[in-house]
């Protein structure tokens, strides 16, 4: 990554804050089959998108019993698939948090893209999004997956706009910035699965940092 090792720490802290929040969540008193099969779902939509994370797949990576499924999940897969683009989305949410106690905007956008550039990389480019995964599919027979995976990217642009609006850019701009922001990271991924390389987030990355640098600057000049 073009960033010096000071931003990969801040995206590798914040992962292992929220992660602790996940562990806690599912600890022994409540690791039940329902949190092992949400958890394997969040686990396996990235890499297998969300017409190939079957309730099998899903019953082999928890290892729950088969008869739990609609015990817990009386909505069947697609419950299971919603629950588990709530809980990526509150995990990416709580990341974005922890990036933005930083205190400067460039640093929280620069560690964003660092944490999905080493979660490509460490996987092989295996893993992708779980959020997108979702996103990319028709869901005609399950809207509501679609609007899960809307109001999870409204989420993360609303929290990077209220960023740079907290530092001086206006209110519109700020939006734009935070929707341009997550695009740019969810097609550099897509892209780099595509390639089996680093490249391509790597460059959204600098170009971003290059020009928040400069809007932020500009602000304050103005």
């Amino acid at each position: 990554m073009p960033y010096p090792i000071g931003y990969r720490q801040v995206a590798r802290s914040a992962g292992r804050v929220v992660v602790a929040k996940v562990v806690e969540r599912v600890s022994p008193r409540r690791s039940d089959s329902r949190d092992r099969m949400v958890l394997s779902t969040v686990a396996l939509l990235p890499e297998y998108g969300a017409s190939g994370t079957s309730v099998d797949r899903v019953l082999a990576h928890s290892g729950a019993p088969r008869g739990s499924v609609y015990h817990h999940f009386p909505g069947g897969r697609t419950q299971l698939i919603d629950e588990a683009v709530a809980l990526a989305g509150d995990y990416i949410s709580g990341l974005i948090d922890t990036m933005m106690r930083t205190g400067d905007p460039v640093d929280a956008i620069d560690a964003f893209f660092v944490l999905w550039r080493d979660r490509l990389v460490e996987s092989g480019f295996r893993a992708g999004c779980p959020i997108v995964a979702v996103a990319v599919e028709a869901n005609d027979g399950a809207p509501q997956l679609t609007r899960s995976a809307a109001a999870v990217f409204a989420r993360w642009q609303e929290a990077f706009a209220a960023l740079f609006e907290r530092h001086g850019l206006t209110e519109e701009r700020s939006r734009r910035l935070g929707s341009f922001v997550i695009a740019a990271v969810e097609g550099a991924v897509i892209m780099c699965r595509a390639e089996r390389s680093a490249a391509p987030i790597e460059a959204a990355a600098a170009e971003i940092h290059d020009l928040l640098v400069y809007a932020l600057r500009e602000r304050r000049e103005a």
